[in-house]
């Protein structure tokens, strides 16, 4: 299946992914149906909505995280206090799920992909999907980003809590494997992020520094009903935009709290179609569409009195008055100087065929 995102990226058009995550855990059992069965409805929901990809996380617990790692996100959200326990809860799917869920997806049009988080995933996840994405927690570990990148497909990059330099050194590390395309995904590590802590104008930045690259944004921000987060990343350069998915952001745990549904995946999908509407093309020229109003509402050279036949004209002899369906006023310094071939009346819009 040839890649949504990369088609839709080269051809300049906004690209939203559905991060489902692990999230479809919690959906099995609020619904009391299989942790497969849940994956499928939130893909076919996300499809549905309008999402252009989506995507999951592959990992397992005890290659990802020490035991004594600590937690980084809301408690109040997600009460567990350990990486480790947490991610023991969210990893049992492998290679035989994943394949089962990217055929799912083929199915219904949308486009698949999973965060490998070590080697093993890395290589199964391959045959899988068009595209690899690399979380902002493997930015340092360049190891790993040579391991992908040297498979030699495109790469999503988030660049959450890091410095230019450690963007610079992961970007290298990925070139030296390859000229594949890159994005940049502007990304904050906080869970939920604020709307203060958003820093949307890095994604200005970036697209300034990393001119070779496309640009993106992985939000953690919790939804709002205009979309103005989104909309602003997108009106900064954020061609491409990852965000948590749910089927119910009241779910406690792990990664409802602050993703979008259904309702405001739709929502996005319509605020950014009026953006490009109302954003339009940029070119440095007329609309058809201002055609009648250019002629009609700019001015030509009036003659300011009766000009007899054979008269040289003077600037004295003229003025400047709507419409503009004569000759235009910064053509003055051509028509002083010349005669008048006819007589031409008071308030008469001068035309070529009046001078010699």
């Amino acid at each position: 299946m040839e890649s949504t995102i990369m088609k839709r990226l080269e051809e300049g058009k906004f690209v939203l992914i559905a991060e489902i995550g692990v999230n479809y855990y919690d959906i099995a059992k609020q619904r009391g149906i299989t942790n497969m069965d849940a994956a499928k409805l939130m893909i076919k929901s996300a499809a549905t909505a309008g999402v252009h990809a989506v995507k999951f996380q592959t990992y397992k617990a005890g290659t990802l995280a020490a035991k004594a790692s600590p937690y980084y996100w809301d408690i109040t959200e997600e009460p567990t206090r350990s990486q480790y326990e947490l991610f023991t809860k969210f990893d049992h799917f492998g290679y035989e799920e994943y394949k089962e869920l990217k055929e799912y997806s083929d199915e219904i049009g949308v486009e698949f992909l999973s965060t490998a988080f070590d080697t093993e995933s890395a290589d199964y996840l391959d045959e899988l999907m068009n595209v690899y994405k690399i979380s902002s927690s493997d930015l340092s570990n360049i190891p790993f980003i040579e391991y992908q990148a040297a498979k030699g497909k495109p790469i999503l990059l988030s660049v959450g809590a890091s410095n230019e330099d450690e963007i610079e050194r992961a970007l290298l590390a990925i070139r030296e494997k390859g000229d594949a395309p890159i994005t940049l995904l502007h990304c904050v590590l906080e869970y939920p992020t604020p709307l203060a802590d958003a820093n949307l104008l890095k994604i200005a930045s970036l697209k300034k520094r990393f001119p070779d690259v496309y640009i993106g944004y992985s939000d953690h921000t919790k939804p709002t009903d205009d979309c103005d987060v989104i909309k602003t990343a997108y009106n900064l350069g954020a061609v491409l935009v990852e965000k948590h998915f749910t089927l119910d952001k009241t779910l406690k745990g792990n990664d409802h709290y602050h993703a979008m549904d259904p309702g405001d995946v739709e929502r996005i999908i319509a605020s950014i179609e009026r953006m490009d509407l109302i954003r339009g093309k940029g070119d440095l020229v007329s609309l058809e569409t201002e055609s009648a109003a250019r002629a009609n509402a700019r001015r030509s050279v009036v003659a300011l009195g009766d000009i007899p036949k054979g008269s040289v004209i003077t600037k004295e002899m003229l003025t400047f008055k709507r419409p503009g369906t004569g000759i235009s006023p910064d053509r003055i310094d051509e028509i002083v100087g010349r005669t008048s071939a006819v007589d031409i009346a008071d308030d008469t819009i001068l035309q070529e065929n009046m001078l010699a």
